[in-house]
């Protein structure tokens, strides 16, 4: 069960990326995250108050907290990396942030076989190699540099996420989504930014909010029921899910290295499933 949530959390984060993609190629990046995490803020509240979890033990609260300024932390740096860098360069980078959970899962005494083991190579090697990477990029070492600290903090976030999961896994995304959304409001009030969404736009920014923190609540699960180390390999698999999107729907072509990370990534999967 563990392993089936987290990979649907990476079909629904996968999802939820590439449809916030094309919203922000008409909005700007900060309306689309508050819009969307405000989607995410009010489902939340919804799902505290019917299913009473606003009277949990408040160990969560931290951690909460620290999921989202880490995980807001890691997408404005991967965002600005990706603005003045190659996107072969940075997108690889940032998707090795699982190996911050994976350290802490393995570092906390778990233990996996061998077999999944291997699975864990084969699928990272299978998530960047999917990610299309390149050897050189046009911006010297500065994207790199903010890649790797997008990196740190968003695999910080799924720390969190886990950690805070443990005592409730609802008042974590619900104080997760308080806080991220108090602090995309304060951003696009310095900013000064149009915050209005037409009729026609309204429909992808409920879709991309609720599967974004659907993801988060099916990863939060997921961390209670398995291996760290595991679940977020899993869960990690989320650029496989965009780029197929991309293929299917726009018919993106991919390049001969993504589509070996693609079956990469499957076989690792099922490597770890298979131990």
């Amino acid at each position: 069960m563990a392993a089936l949530l987290a990979l649907l959390s990476s079909v629904m984060w996968g999802s939820a990326d590439y449809m916030a993609g094309k919203l922000s190629r008409r909005r700007h990046v900060l309306v689309v995250l508050g819009g969307t995490q405000t989607v995410g803020l009010l489902a939340m509240l919804v799902v505290a108050t019917v299913t009473g979890a606003w009277s949990a033990p408040r160990d969560y609260v931290g951690w909460a907290v620290l999921a989202s300024l880490s995980g807001a932390t890691g997408l404005a740096l991967y965002y600005r990396a990706l603005a003045i860098g190659t996107m072969g360069v940075v997108s690889p980078i940032a998707a090795l942030g699982v190996l911050v959970p994976l350290v802490v899962g393995l570092g906390g005494g778990e233990q996996p076989t061998t077999l999944q083991m291997v699975g864990i190579v084969v699928a990272l090697v299978g998530v960047v190699a999917a990610s299309g990477p390149e050897v050189h990029g046009d911006a010297g070492w500065v994207p790199v540099l903010l890649a790797g600290g997008s990196a740190f903090f968003l695999g910080t976030s799924l720390v969190a996420i886990a950690q805070g999961s443990d005592t409730s896994v609802v008042m974590t995304m619900t104080v997760m989504r308080i806080t991220t959304v108090s602090l995309m409001a304060l951003a696009v009030l310095a900013l000064r930014r149009n915050v209005s969404v037409t009729r026609a736009e309204a429909p992808a920014f409920v879709a991309v909010g609720l599967m974004d923190v659907g993801a988060n609540l099916a990863f939060g699960l997921a961390s209670t029921l398995g291996m760290l180390s595991l679940v977020s390999v899993f869960g990690s698999l989320y650029p496989v899910a965009t780029i197929l999107l991309a293929r299917l729907i726009d018919h993106e072509r991919l390049r001969p290295v993504q589509q070996v990370g693609v079956v990469l990534a499957l076989c690792g999967v099922a490597a770890i499933a298979a131990g």
